[in-house]
C-alpha cells in the first residue's frame, strides 16, 4: 500500500491535539481526517469510511478504546489497525491495551516522522495482501511437521497462529481469550477448538515425531514422549513466523 493511499482516523478534533496530529500525517503523504473523541461518532466512521488505521485515545467521552475495538471486532467482518495513545507509560496497561485487539501503544513522546512510519507499517500489515502472504507462511510451517489439512484442528491452528504473531499477548490469556476468538471465527465453542487442535498436534507427532518438529523448528524442546501442548505448539510456530517475516524485510 502506498502513503498516498492510506486513509487514518484520528479521534480527536481538538485543534491542539488531532487536527496537528492529522495535519503532520497529511504532510507525510496520507489521507487523515479528525473526528470528535466519542465512541459512538468514531464507531460510525469506521463503518462508513472505513480507514486503514484509527487513531483513538485511551479514554473517550462515552467509553474507551478497549470497549470501542472490543464491539467493533464483535460486529464488523474486517476492522482496522488501531494505534491507542495514553499518556501513560505503564507495562500493565500496554499489555492490556494490546491484548484486547490494538496493534500499538503509543506514549508520548514521539515524532511525526515515527508517527507516520507506525501508521504506515501497520496499514500494510492490515492489506489483504499481507494477511495472504501470513497465511501462506503459516500453512508451510504447520504442514512441515506433517499435520494433515483435512482436520478441523489444522484450521483452528492456522487462525491462532496468525492471531499470535500479531498479538503476543493473546497467548498469556489461551483459554480465556485465544480458544474464544478462534470458536467465533469458525462459529463453534472454546472446548471444540481445544481438543481439535490436541488431535491435530497429536496426529502430527505421531507422523513426523520429535525430529520432525525440531526440523521445523530448530530446538529441541520436548523429550520424545511429550509432544507440546496446544499453547506450546501455537508459541513456537507465532515465534517462528516473526523471525521468517523480520529476516524477509
Amino acid at each position: 500500500m502506498e502513503k498516498e493511499t492510506i486513509k487514518v482516523l484520528v479521534g480527536d478534533d481538538t485543534a491542539e491535539k488531532g487536527v496537528h496530529i492529522a495535519s503532520e500525517l497529511r504532510d507525510a503523504g496520507m489521507y487523515a481526517y479528525t473526528r470528535r473523541n466519542s465512541g459512538e461518532t468514531i464507531t460510525k466512521s469506521i463503518i462508513s469510511d472505513k480507514p486503514d488505521v484509527v487513531i483513538l485515545d485511551l479514554t473517550l467521552s462515552d467509553t474507551d478504546a478497549l470497549t470501542l475495538i472490543h464491539s467493533l471486532r464483535e460486529e464488523a467482518d474486517e476492522t482496522p489497525a488501531f494505534i491507542v495513545m495514553s499518556d501513560l507509560d505503564n507495562r500493565f496497561i500496554e499489555k492490556q491495551v494490546l491484548s484486547n485487539g490494538a496493534s500499538y501503544y503509543l506514549t508520548k513522546p514521539y515524532t511525526a516522522e515515527e508517527l507516520a512510519g507506525i501508521v504506515s507499517s501497520l496499514a500494510d500489515r492490515n492489506t489483504e495482501g499481507s494477511k495472504k502472504d501470513i497465511e501462506l507462511m503459516v500453512t508451510d510451517v504447520i504442514r512441515r511437521v506433517g499435520m494433515p489439512a483435512n482436520i478441523k484442528g489444522y484450521y483452528y491452528l492456522r487462525s491462532a497462529i496468525m492471531k499470535a504473531a500479531d498479538n503476543r499477548y493473546i497467548l498469556e490469556g489461551v483459554t480465556k481469550n485465544l480458544y474464544p476468538a478462534v470458536a467465533k471465527q469458525f462459529n463453534t465453542t472454546s472446548a471444540r477448538v481445544e481438543r481439535a487442535m490436541r488431535h491435530a498436534i497429536e496426529t502430527a507427532w505421531v507422523k513426523s515425531g520429535m525430529e520432525g518438529f525440531i526440523d521445523t523448528f530448530g530446538c529441541p524442546f520436548m523429550s520424545e514422549r511429550d509432544r507440546p501442548t496446544n499453547s506450546e505448539f501455537i508459541a513456537l510456530a507465532a515465534d517462528k513466523l516473526r523471525l521468517d517475516m523480520r529476516a524477509g524485510n
